[in-house]
């Protein structure tokens, strides 16, 4: 699973991230000393539900452990983004917390020995919820965000409408709870080229 192995590919873009800043003497979106034991800690989560020990248990902390140093980087008062940019990754941090929450519940487990926990799927599914209704807010409120599907999709400005219609109706279906498994297959199908190429 991809997801089992984001802590990995956060805390390496993290330090190309902070290297690049530091040359130009700009300080990290954490404090230093806590930095190193928050990249210690989703180095540890992301290896044990690599190897599918605990697998529930870590992704629970993989997703408390990426709340605290989002809210950390937050209040520490050292980012500074425009908002679009803000918007954008605050709201894919969303996303990841709440896939994070549906593994925590037990979803994707070949040999499952015990039953699902409803709660924690469900609460997961409503932050992807969340991350789609702000991608679909970008759409329409964002001029960055607008240029850069413009620049790169086929169709102009009615592919960007109907990407928006498409977002807003796997909004709908991940808050409500009603049809979430074809929700999901076509995010799957929708979102990897978007993230990648745009």
């Amino acid at each position: 699973i991809l997801l089992t192995r984001f802590p990995f590919w956060n805390c390496f873009s993290q330090l190309m991230l902070y290297a690049e800043r530091a040359e130009a003497r700009r300080k990290p979106d954490i404090p230093v000393p806590y930095l190193y034991f928050d990249m210690g800690v989703a180095v540890l989560c992301a290896s044990f539900m690599s190897f599918g020990v605990k697998r529930r248990w870590f992704a629970l902390g993989a997703a408390f452990q990426l709340a605290v140093s989002t809210y950390a980087a937050y209040a520490g008062g050292y980012v500074h983004y425009a908002n679009w940019l803000k918007v954008r990754m605050y709201s894919r941090t969303i996303a990841i917390i709440g896939g994070f929450l549906i593994l925590a519940s037990g979803a994707g487990e070949m040999y499952r020995q015990k039953p699902r926990s409803r709660s924690l799927q469900s609460t997961g599914q409503v932050f992807l919820g969340i991350y789609l209704i702000c991608v679909a807010y970008s759409l329409q409120h964002s001029k960055e965000d607008q240029l850069a599907y413009l620049n790169h999709i086929l169709g102009g400005e009615l592919t960007l409408q109907l990407l928006f219609i498409i977002y807003g109706v796997l909004a709908l279906s991940f808050l409500s709870g009603y049809y979430v498994s074809t929700a999901a297959q076509v995010l799957a199908i929708v979102l990897p080229p978007v993230i990648l190429f745009i």
